[in-house]
């Protein structure tokens, strides 16, 4: 069945709530049973993962959501948790130990790799940032004692593409555990799982909820093995979404191709008009020809994000903020994947002290990135044009 179709039909039980097209939210804390025998039923062994049986445990909403993008992810399993964030932490602390060792890619997502630094360290696990395009080459670097090679490609700042079937491979042949945030291309542009990757986990605020009004993540586990490890382990940590909030990302899955779609295309035309800038040294979008990433990006992907960030010359912060505080269309803001267009002036050299990729780390140069939404992609051109007149003018 194609995407278009499962993100239509997926999760919706019509005659089983009473015949609403779209799932009622159903608010839960307490289920009660008809009898001792049902309560019992329900809550032995993986059952409580599968049944509606106590509020912390799932409700409808959940179940609903989980199935819909469980099936677009072709996994053994779904699971909801409280933000994107939390994907990626208790994805990592479900297969990791006190002297077990992570490889962690450089360009991974900020608040992951502080939380490698102060909550990981504290538990006595070691972690090692490696360079992303390493490709196959990881393997040198995998000890006796990694337990976990964690992937994110792109990187949501500086954008590196990584060759993950050459990871999975090398990290399977040690046993480790493959772990990937695919929140950029979602699961329409890329399936993690059937590259081999062992746990896919992504922000649902972004593209699955896509009207920057809700904080989710969302984890899918490559094997029943894996998915029911991961789930009693969220369970133990108390990870759920509110039944509300399902509800929304739910709906807001149902148009996310279409979103989609229009957001990486105008993404992509907009990336290729920055590239003709005198005012921009480089473009990082890995769709376009010029990236150093591109040919991995072709090879593996159907698709892109909206997100990219575009190189300029170091400059002081009143002049980046000349250009971004006058925009009319990009609000500033940290986020993306919503209907909105962003923009932001990011930092590696401060999300992430001594990155091994020097440019990061000596900030010589600015880095401002753009999440392209759904307005016309004329007016988002007007609107970047009047950007960097305010720059020059700021310059002069």
């Amino acid at each position: 069945m194609k995407d278009s179709t499962i993100l239509t039909h997926a999760g919706r039980a019509p005659l089983r709530v009473g015949g609403p097209v779209n799932m009622p939210v159903h608010r839960a804390s307490t289920i009660v049973s008809p009898t001792l025998e049902e309560f019992d039923a329900n809550e032995a062994g993986d059952a409580k993962f599968r049944n509606v049986c106590y509020g912390a445990l799932g409700t409808e909403n959940a179940f609903a959501l989980c199935d819909a993008v469980n099936r677009l992810e072709q996994g053994a399993g779904s699971m909801v948790t409280s933000s994107g964030l939390a994907a990626c932490t208790q994805s990592l602390l479900a297969f990791v130990g006190a002297g077990d060792h992570v490889l962690m890619p450089d360009s991974v997502y900020g608040p992951q790799r502080m939380f490698c630094e102060s909550i990981l360290r504290r538990f006595g696990v070691e972690t090692t940032y490696y360079d992303p395009t390493i490709g196959a080459g990881i393997d040198v670097l995998i000890k006796a004692n990694t337990r976990v090679v964690y992937t994110e490609a792109p990187g949501s700042l500086t954008f590196e593409m990584q060759d993950i079937p050459a990871i999975v491979q090398a990290a399977h042949a040690h046993g480790a555990v493959v772990i990937m945030d695919n929140t950029w291309a979602g699961p329409l542009y890329f399936k993690p799982l059937l590259a081999g990757v062992d746990i896919c986990v992504e922000a649902a605020t972004k593209f699955i909820a896509g009207h920057s009004d809700l904080v989710m993540g969302i984890i899918t586990a490559r094997t029943r093995e894996l998915y029911l490890r991961m789930r009693a382990f969220c369970v133990q940590m108390g990870e759920i979404a509110s039944p509300d909030d399902c509800y929304l990302a739910l709906r807001g899955l149902r148009t996310m191709k279409v979103r989609m779609e229009r957001q990486f295309a105008q993404a992509l035309e907009l990336a290729r008009w920055l590239e003709t800038r005198p005012e921009v040294l480089q473009v990082l979008y890995p769709p376009l020809e010029s990236h150093p990433g591109h040919a991995l990006w072709a090879r593996d992907f159907t698709g892109g994000g909206s997100l990219f960030s575009i190189v300029l010359p170091k400059m002081e912060r009143k002049a980046v903020a000349a250009m971004l505080n006058g925009y009319k269309l990009f609000s500033i803001g940290a986020s993306w994947g919503g209907y909105d267009s962003l923009v932001e002036h990011c930092h590696p050299e401060r999300t992430a002290l001594n990155r091994i990729a020097p440019v990061w780390n000596d900030d010589n140069c600015t880095l401002v990135r753009y999440a392209i939404g759904l307005e016309d992609v004329e007016d988002l051109k007007a609107d970047l044009e009047e950007g960097f007149g305010r720059l020059r003018a700021a310059l002069s």
